[in-house]
């Protein structure tokens, strides 16, 4: 999904803005940590997230102040950024606008919606909080102080999901992705001044005063704010929803598409009082993951200008092997790519055809493929076939075709010859898995 970015003028500060779509009530999107209005929407589960909201509404984002795309300013106080706000619905040509805010986005949207009623039709909370220092949550001083340690020394790293979404730890391709977004949202000193004033600010005297219809959502396991905090909040906020959601990981992008749709069917059936989830086609696909191989290191090595091109060759000659097979490409997240082919033969002979090309460029992949039923949701596709994939794919060593026992069933008789790899838990997936290595 593409917008243009916009400028609201906000004081002498102007704030980075994008519209999606145009449906019959307005969202504003009040994100967490990071912002950034074009690269952020990049990600497969942001943009599904963006696809869900706009089927009824229009959704307003924005990049906060000293982040993304918006000016780079030193300082800001909760009452500049709910200022902000108001500055982008006004360019948006928004009278009143549901607020949906999650983790850091938290604090602002309450005083928001307490501040500004007239401008507020509801207010949807995830995994936020209106205070680190008090209780329920009363994160401690020197906690508090190795966070902060941990952001200096590994920030532009994707510090953040190691920290907030211990299921995602080991997913390298989305590490890197969002080590890119950290880089491109805002510098380490930005972020820690960012943090420092959260950690000071002290929202809960205004919760009480909240009239509009709020909906809290927070999950039972959350990693970094405590399940307590979320029920405090619906306590002191008069007449909110509360909906406790299963899951550990505090981070939103996190969330798998199932995850995402418990938590959006809660959001549109508040705003609009029904659920619509979009129709699905389930079809049978051979799904394969790539990933490039110490990416991380290599761009390092090369700087990112002759990374970048290297990248740019690196995906042309994928998908010209796409392109003779017969797959589909269906997303990129950082050095990695997905794929889609409609029989299993194809997408191993592509796969190997795919490390050959590679070789004169100086690059190793990994690869994973795995047969499944696949849901057809517009251009992505999703189901457990696609998280079977991408955890073969993480078993794979540098160079290596590996498949699931399913895709080896399906071409006995085709002349491929395979090794077998023995049994494997799959993280995130049920029972253990057969692996096979393609010769």
């Amino acid at each position: 999904m593409e917008a243009r970015t916009k400028y609201a003028k906000s004081g002498d500060v102007h704030i980075a803005y994008s519209i999606f779509g145009d449906g019959p009530r307005d969202i504003v999107l009040m994100p967490g940590t990071l912002s950034h209005v074009e690269l952020y929407w990049e990600l497969p589960a942001n943009e599904y997230i963006l696809k869900r909201l706009t089927s009824f509404a229009r959704v307003i984002v924005f990049d906060k102040r000293g982040q993304g795309l918006s000016d780079r300013v030193a300082e800001q106080t909760l009452e500049e950024r709910i200022g902000d706000v108001r500055a982008v619905l006004d360019a948006a040509g928004s009278k009143r606008a549901t607020v949906f805010a999650w983790s850091e986005g938290g604090p602002m949207a309450l005083l928001f919606a307490a501040t500004y009623p007239e401008r507020t039709s509801a207010l949807v909370m995830f995994g936020t909080f209106a205070s680190m220092k008090a209780e329920p949550w009363a994160l401690r001083q020197e906690r508090f102080d190795r966070f902060l340690g941990a952001l200096d020394a590994h920030w532009g790293e994707g510090v953040l999901v190691g920290l907030n979404a211990p299921s995602m730890r080991e997913d390298k391709a989305f590490v890197q992705w969002f080590g890119r977004l950290e880089r491109a949202s805002a510098s380490p000193g930005a972020i820690q001044a960012l943090f420092r004033a959260d950690y000071e600010s002290d929202v809960r005297h205004v919760l009480p005063s909240i009239q509009v219809p709020t909906l809290i959502l927070h999950r039972k396991g959350d990693s970094l704010v405590p399940i307590a905090v979320g029920r405090d909040l619906a306590q002191k906020i008069p007449g909110a929803k509360y909906v406790e959601l299963p899951g550990e990981d505090h981070l939103l992008q996190s969330l798998n598409q199932d995850d995402l749709d418990l938590l959006l069917d809660e959001v549109e059936e508040f705003i609009t009082g029904a659920r619509h989830r979009p129709d699905t086609d389930r079809v049978l696909a051979t799904v394969m993951f790539t990933d490039i191989v110490r990416s991380t290191e290599r761009a390092a090595e090369m700087g990112d200008l002759r990374w970048r091109g290297l990248l740019n060759d690196y995906y042309t000659a994928v998908r010209k092997e796409l392109t003779v097979f017969r797959g589909r490409e269906v997303n990129t997240a950082g050095d990695g790519l997905l794929a889609t082919f409609d029989g299993p033969n194809r997408a191993i002979r592509c796969a190997c055809s795919v490390r050959e090309r590679l070789r004169p460029l100086g690059l190793e992949v990994r690869t994973g493929l795995h047969t499944g039923e696949c849901e057809l949701i517009g251009d992505d596709v999703g189901g457990i076939a696609v998280h079977i994939a991408a955890r073969v794919a993480a078993m794979a060593e540098p160079d290596e075709v590996l498949v699931s026992s399913t895709v080896r069933d399906l071409v006995a008789g085709s002349g491929l010859r395979f090794a077998d790899r023995g049994m494997h838990a799959l993280k995130g997936v049920p029972d253990e898995w057969r692996l096979f290595l393609v010769e």
